[in-house]
């Protein structure tokens, strides 16, 4: 059974629903005084200037995962413990939102589980010498980059399956980004996609989709020839929708919005390690890798990120646009084998069929705002699906 891991960005709100550059002064009161207490109880610590322990994150030990600071004061992280299945994935998923949520409590904000701003909002760089030098370095690229995803890690027996794997799974990944459109609203305004995540991430030099590898050597040529070129800042900028990760024996798979609900991510992480999985018995099996040029996969990725699960999809067998339903039940049946071995059919199924059924984070943000007129009830209504 191969292991599991996910690691989610998310939003810090204030109780209006404006994000607020309160990350790093959560992590410290959380780190130093513990996340349950309130603001005023620490002198209003939130003033304070972060500590290197809540740049560094929270690791006391907790074996669930571990809280950690991102790119932007306005948003917390957390990785969760490596999962053996599903339900322990769910658990420490809601472990790590509760956590987050009473982290930001403690400096009189929430934690939403958004993509990006629905609200108008000045990102604020985390300090830290290397986010500093990323602002410094991308410019407005780096300083608009107020954005959350989900990423799963799933393990592989090495860096030749890894990139087995990486080579067998690059045209079905923007079937996941329209599963989990998330980001609709971009400071202030309807960006007109249902992933505008997937729009601005794509801005960083180093994203996107890659072209096949010969073997592990040929990656990690790849990936030297990139920082020799010193355009971007070091290895941890690889932001390729695939990638493996330079700790641990996993491939990373990055292409998702953070989920508002706990479960729809329970849902993403299932299939990552299904797709993981069959590609890897591809490769075993000397199934030649799909033909298929990082543009035509990029151009999928855009369509996907545009219209989420409402219109039409471009088809990974085929390159051609089909129902987003119809290309959803190809990924169920292309990993359907390694669903049911893993004792993750039922789960997933239903996962998916919940998502199409109710529609996604996109289409709830855009619905609450339709209801309201107000974008900061949209922020509201996140916080409370976030704890859900």
């Amino acid at each position: 059974m191969r292991t599991v891991g996910v690691e989610e960005e998310l939003l810090v709100v204030d109780p209006a629903g404006r994000p607020v550059p309160l990350g790093p002064a959560a992590l410290e009161v959380a780190s130093r005084r513990g996340e349950g207490e309130t603001v005023a109880e620490h002198d209003r610590a939130d003033q304070q200037p972060p500590d290197d322990a809540a740049r560094r994150g929270i690791d006391d030990g907790d074996p669930r995962g571990q809280l950690v600071p991102e790119l932007k004061a306005q948003q917390l992280e957390y990785a969760t413990r490596v999962c053996a299945d599903l339900a322990e994935v769910d658990d420490a998923l809601r472990h790590w939102r509760r956590r987050a949520d009473a982290a930001a409590r403690a400096v009189g904000a929430r934690v939403a589980a958004l993509a990006s701003s629905p609200v108008e909002v000045e990102p604020v760089t985390t300090p830290g010498e290397r986010y500093e030098q990323m602002a410094e370095t991308f410019q407005l690229t780096s300083l608009e980059q107020l954005t959350c995803g989900c990423h799963v890690h799933v393990s592989v027996a090495d860096d030749e399956e890894g990139v087995g794997v990486l080579n067998r799974i690059r045209t079905w990944l923007p079937v996941l980004t329209a599963l989990t459109s998330n980001s609709p609203f971009w400071l202030g305004r309807d960006s007109g996609h249902a992933s505008f995540r997937s729009q601005a991430w794509n801005r960083w030099p180093s994203a996107g989709p890659n072209e096949l590898f010969a073997d592990a050597a040929d990656y990690h040529r790849l990936i030297a020839d990139l920082v020799a070129s010193e355009t971007i800042v070091d290895t941890g900028m690889i932001y390729f929708d695939a990638r493996l990760s330079e700790r641990w024996p996993t491939v990373e798979i990055r292409v998702a919005d953070v989920a508002l609900r706990a479960e729809d991510a329970v849902t993403l992480a299932g299939l990552v390690r299904a797709l993981v999985d069959t590609a890897a018995g591809e490769w075993r099996a000397g199934t030649p890798a799909p033909a298929v040029r990082s543009e035509v996969v990029r151009v999928a990725s855009w369509r996907a990120g545009r219209s989420g699960l409402t219109a039409d999809l471009v088809h990974p067998a085929t390159g051609r646009p089909e129902p987003a339903a119809d290309v959803v039940a190809a990924l169920l049946a292309h990993v359907g084998p390694a669903l049911d071995a893993a004792g993750d059919a039922h789960r997933v199924r239903d996962g998916v069929a919940a998502v199409l059924a109710r529609g996604t984070g996109a289409d709830l943000q855009r619905r609450v705002h339709r209801e309201t007129g107000d974008l900061t009830a949209v922020v509201r209504a996140a916080v409370e699906l976030t704890q859900s």
